[in-house]
Order: structure tokens, then sequence, then C-alpha cells
């Protein structure tokens, strides 16, 4: 992330000095990426999880991500699929109910990382939606900002499969008292949780998305036929 330089209260206003990224190596940007570049923001985004597991969003959004049905009534009512309106509170409900809650980045979509070609490391930026929930609302918004369905069906299991190693070791090293184990059942399941609650949102907002492909369908309905 990139680091505070200077922060400065002035009236009603802030002034706040960031590493320049780019400066620092990290000047590439995507709109398509290879294998080990996803591999690095998944990495990221499981780094992320578990340096903020169990941390409370003191300061931040209680609920992070901009989708969210609490502020998405005006899509929610705009919905034409019946079964999936009345289940958007269900989903809603499973994803802020886990046990194993984190801080998520909001908006974690491939536009909002920067890349080191040189040493094929990652940065992130834009952290206005950051608050509480669970990590697979992030790594699905991700995997779907960057992949279309064919890539979705067969990328995605060995994409969560990352996820879910350098999150076990990354909790260990932090040293967080989490049943590791656990943890990953629980989020496994509600991965097609957390792509129904954004399919839920986007079919409300724009109905002709070309994020609203066969693979995001195929999860949606899964999701809604576990409740």
């Amino acid at each position: 992330m990139p680091r505070p330089l200077a922060l400065e209260a002035r009236a009603e206003e802030v002034v706040l000095v960031m590493e320049d990224l780019d400066a620092s190596g990290f000047d590439g940007r995507r709109q398509q990426v290879s294998r080990a570049e996803l591999d690095a923001c998944v990495s990221w985004l499981a780094s992320f999880h578990a340096t903020f597991m169990g941390t409370a969003p003191d300061g931040l959004w209680p609920t992070g991500t901009y989708w969210h049905l609490a502020t998405r009534p005006d899509e929610l009512a705009a919905l034409d699929d019946g079964a999936l309106k009345a289940a958007a509170p269900l989903l809603d409900h499973q994803l802020s109910a886990t046990p194993f809650q984190t801080l998520v980045h909001g908006d974690a979509k491939v536009a909002n990382f920067c890349f080191d070609t040189n040493t094929g490391r990652v940065a992130a930026v834009d952290f206005q939606y950051v608050g509480g929930g669970c990590g697979m609302k992030d790594l699905a918004y991700f995997i779907g900002s960057c992949l279309d369905a064919d890539e979705c069906e067969r990328l995605a299991p060995d994409l969560l499969d990352r996820y879910f190693d350098v999150l076990g070791a990354a909790l260990v090293r932090a040293g967080h008292d989490v049943d590791v184990v656990a943890l990953e059942e629980d989020w496994r399941a509600l991965y097609p949780v957390a792509w129904a609650d954004f399919t839920r949102f986007l079919r409300g907002w724009s109905p002709g998305h070309w994020k609203l492909h066969r693979y995001a369908e195929r999860l949606t309905r899964d999701a809604v036929a576990s409740l």
C-alpha cells in the first residue's frame, strides 16, 4: 500500500500526501492480467484479510464494499428476478454472520492494483470502501473484474486454492488464534454467496452488464438454491 508522507487538517478539509507508487516501481496498470499477476493480486487480498482478521472496523464503514444491501434499495427495487430479490436479505445475512470477520478492501477490481513488472509484486489503491466483512466479497469481486465466464470456470478453483494457502500461512505468521480449517470451510461455502450478492446489485443497476455471464449466474443459482 502507498505509505503516508504527511497529514494535515485544515478547518473542514484534510491534506494527505501519499507515496508515489509509480516512482516506487509499481507503474504497471492492467486491464488483462497474466496468471502470475492473478496470483499476486489474490495473494495480496489474502494477506490483507489475514492482517486484519478479527479487527473491528472502528472509524471505517461498518460494512465494507459499495454494493451491500443496506445501501442499495433502488437497485433491489429494480431487480426483476423475484427469487433473487426474495433471497437478497438472506444472502446478505450469511455474509455478515460469518464468525470470521475481517476488513475488506471493498473495491478490489483489477484497475485498483498497481504492478511492479520487474519483481512481480503488486500494490493496491482506492481504499474508500474499506470496512468489515467476509473476505470472499473481495475475492469474488476481483475475479469478476478481470475474467470472463470461460476464464472463471477454468481458473477460479486454482485461485481459491491459492487464496486459502496464502491466507492460512499469513494467519500463522501474524499469530492470529484462528481455526484455519474452520475458516476455510466457512468461507469456501460463502464464495458463491458473495457472487450472488454482487450479482443482485449488478442486475438491479445494469442488467446488461458484461459481468452477468453464465458463471456468475450459475453460482447465483447455486447460492439461492442452498438457502
